[in-house]
């Protein structure tokens, strides 16, 4: 086991999985350093709802394998209404899907050390050069990415990201069975992935039920710190009394138990990033969050932050100088920002807009999505301003004044 490598990866997710695959499979030595055990892994960091779409699946490569259960439709739903739109997806199995990211990258060559806590950079002459864990124990390498998600301890050190941290999603899930996927009165989400806007589940935020295959589905909340929260939150209120609310008052969980086992947890913080690499250092994947306004689509996020990161990485590390200067890896960024996620700034301003509407904004707006052709719709989430212009009303314009008001004051 050596102390030096081409670029050393902190943390396993799908972000640090996808980056360590692609530089092993270019040949680097690359080691990964996660805090869980190998035996453990990836039980206390197995948090995403894992639902994505056939283009990831196939940008990626992603095997069946990991698969629970292939949707045909994406379901919106506000507290009285639902839009059901055509769009095939796949739910994967976290832990299997992330331990494939680890037996793709080990395949090829890179070497991962697991129960390694990452502590903090290793510098010399201002720049970093390695990373200490587990106390005192030290690796080098040309190239530190930091994928460990909010914790992020490289690159708060490195005062990379502007890590303020103002607006945390905290979320919950858990797997149900016994689900009724299609009482009367409510969408058939049966072969389906459903996303609800209503504040009196998640204030601030939304919730979900993704069918994982007969009776069974991923059911989770998701509540971001913001105006929206604040305005509706229920005093006393914790992530779990939603969840439970909503079972207690949903007929769809009305003989439905939970999978002993099958809980997660995760955060996540929502907010504008500021640069994301420096001399030989990048941040990728939930250290620089991101988040698709009405899809959500976090692993396709993630994966394509640590690909955008490992093309950056093999650039440099192909010339016989290996410049890994600032000025080199800021080529991350711009790919981050083409590649990743383009249009940010238009998009988080429209997600915050969405999260501070009222329950009845969310029944008009579900209503008349029926109404709209899907380039309509995809314009507006791809952060067109005259996209998202068509479905504002006059009613929005306090929401929007007042969402652009802390906006630019921030």
């Amino acid at each position: 086991m050596t102390d030096r490598y081409d670029v050393i990866i902190a943390g396993a997710g799908p972000a640090g999985g996808q980056a360590a695959r692609d530089l092993a499979a270019r040949g680097y030595e690359v080691c990964v350093l996660e805090t869980e055990t190998r035996e453990e892994f990836p039980s206390r960091s197995n948090k995403s709802t894992a639902g994505t779409f056939p283009s990831t699946m196939a940008s990626f490569n992603i095997p069946d394998e990991v698969v629970m259960n292939f949707t045909d439709d994406v379901v919106l739903e506000s507290p009285n209404h639902h839009f059901r739109r055509h769009q095939p997806g796949a739910v994967l199995e976290f832990a299997d899907f992330k331990n494939w990211l680890v037996d793709e990258s080990e395949a090829d060559g890179a070497e991962y050390r697991f129960d390694a806590r990452v502590s903090k950079p290793i510098m010399e002459g201002g720049d970093i050069v390695g990373v200490q864990y587990n106390g005192d124990e030290k690796v080098y390498g040309d190239i530190v990415i930091d994928a460990t998600g909010p914790s992020a301890p490289l690159a708060k050190k490195l005062d990379v990201c502007n890590l303020e941290r103002e607006r945390q999603a905290i979320g919950i899930e858990f797997e149900f069975e016994g689900m009724d996927l299609a009482p009367d009165g409510y969408a058939d989400l049966t072969d389906a992935m459903m996303l609800r806007l209503d504040h009196n589940l998640a204030p601030g935020g939304y919730s979900w039920i993704f069918h994982t295959g007969e009776d069974t589905a991923k059911v989770g909340v998701c509540y971001i710190q913001n105006q929206g929260h604040r305005d509706n939150a229920q005093t006393g209120f914790t992530i779990d009394d939603y969840l439970q609310y909503w079972v207690d008052t949903d007929p769809r969980f009305e003989n439905a138990e939970r999978i002993a086992g099958k809980q997660h947890r995760g955060s996540a913080h929502i907010q504008l990033p500021d640069r994301m690499s420096t001399d030989n250092f990048m941040a990728i994947g939930d250290t620089v969050p991101t988040v698709d306004p009405l899809w959500g689509e976090g692993i396709d996020k993630c994966m394509r932050s640590g690909r955008v990161a490992a093309a950056t990485a093999d650039r440099v590390l192909t010339h016989s100088e290996r410049d890994t200067s600032a000025s080199q890896l800021a080529i991350y960024d711009q790919l981050w920002h083409e590649r990743v996620a383009p249009k940010v700034k238009k998009r988080l301003f429209m997600t915050e807009m969405l999260y501070r509407t009222s329950n009845e904004r969310y029944d008009s707006l579900i209503s008349d999505l029926h109404n709209y052709s899907e380039d309509q719709l995809e314009a507006a989430n791809q952060g067109s301003p005259l996209g998202m212009l068509r479905l504002l009303k006059f009613q929005d314009l306090s929401v929007l004044a007042a969402t652009a008001k802390d906006w630019f004051s921030n």
